[in-house]
């Protein structure tokens, strides 16, 4: 029985160079602790498929070594393969077979016996036990993404892959889908999905990283993360609008939106001093009223495009 304060995946200076030159990951190191839930952010190409096809040893690495659940992915590669269910992108399955044979056939592949009670409770919860018969050509991408995440529990995996899970689903799939990954970790079963739907990571995971141009350029509690990177934004509705910010303003960093009636200024979430205070009583020296304020912090989005950013100009 593994520790359980140990990490059940390590990975350690993972790189993958195609012969085209590519380098699509360059020196990789994280560490997933058992029970959480793991959204890897990044644009598209950033390296987040082919950080996952490693580690479930679909694609081989060019340096670097991975560890699942006490298995090393290449030396031991049965026994960790095993612990591992992959929900990929793409809809790959034989259109012609019945929901139920797809499943069931995919948990004989792990060489697990069969498990009809098992299977039905699985379908049950992933709304597919009325469709149990149907073939999957009949059924919907949404139907289809079901029976994806259904294939790939189907031994019992303690650790799931899924990878951009809600790319092109409806927004109500989306919530089941959430509300299933948490069932899934209550279960005890730890969870690492890919997206670039930001409000999916702010909606679910308890860390995140980002990975960009196969760099992890940051892996931060999601609290933390909100914390320390959250811009706070206060926007005041002004009494009369103006068509231009007073120079006695210029110690803020303010701006004029919305034709000249709202002022927005951008300050530190996190420093002791904000300088609205001042701001304001600066305001009421000049005369400016305002019939309403507001304060916003930046969300994941914000923060995201904030680092990869930075990153390009670096």
């Amino acid at each position: 029985m593994s520790d359980s304060s140990e990490p059940i995946i390590s990975i350690s200076g993972l790189t993958k160079a195609y012969a085209s030159g590519l380098q699509a990951l360059k020196g990789v190191d994280l560490e997933i602790r058992r029970g959480e839930i793991f959204a890897l952010l990044g644009p598209n190409g950033a390296g987040k498929t082919t950080l996952i096809s490693i580690v479930c040893g679909l694609v081989n690495p060019t340096s670097g070594t991975v560890v699942a659940d006490g298995h090393d992915i290449i030396r031991d590669y049965r026994n960790a393969r095993s612990k591992i269910g992959l929900v990929p992108q793409e809809l790959h399955t034989d259109q012609f077979e019945p929901v139920w044979a797809t499943v069931s056939f995919s948990r004989g592949l792990f060489g697990c016996p069969p498990d009809p009670g098992y299977i039905e409770k699985l379908l049950r919860e992933l709304s597919l036990w009325d469709k149990r018969n149907a073939i999957m050509k009949e059924l919907s991408g949404g139907m289809k993404r079901r029976v994806m995440i259904a294939k790939a529990l189907s031994h019992q995996p303690k650790i799931l892959f899924l990878d951009e899970p809600t790319a092109g689903v409806d927004v109500e799939l989306r919530r089941d889908m959430w509300q299933l990954v948490h069932r899934l970790r209550t279960s005890g079963v730890t969870i690492i999905l890919t997206t670039h739907y930001i409000e999916e990571a702010e909606e679910m995971a308890d860390r995140v990283g980002v990975i960009s141009k196969g760099e992890l350029i940051l892996v931060e509690r999601k609290s933390e993360l909100m914390k320390k990177l959250g811009k706070k934004k206060l926007t005041l509705n002004l009494a009369e609008p103006m068509a231009q910010v007073p120079s006695e303003l210029s110690d803020w960093d303010v701006k004029l939106n919305a034709d000249g009636s709202e002022l927005e200024y951008v300050f530190d979430g996190r420093a002791e001093r904000s300088g609205i205070p001042s701001l304001l009583r600066r305001m009421s020296d000049l005369g400016i009223g305002f019939k309403d304020l507001n304060t916003h912090q930046s969300s994941l989005e914000d923060i995201f495009v904030n680092l990869v950013t930075e990153r390009k100009a670096s």
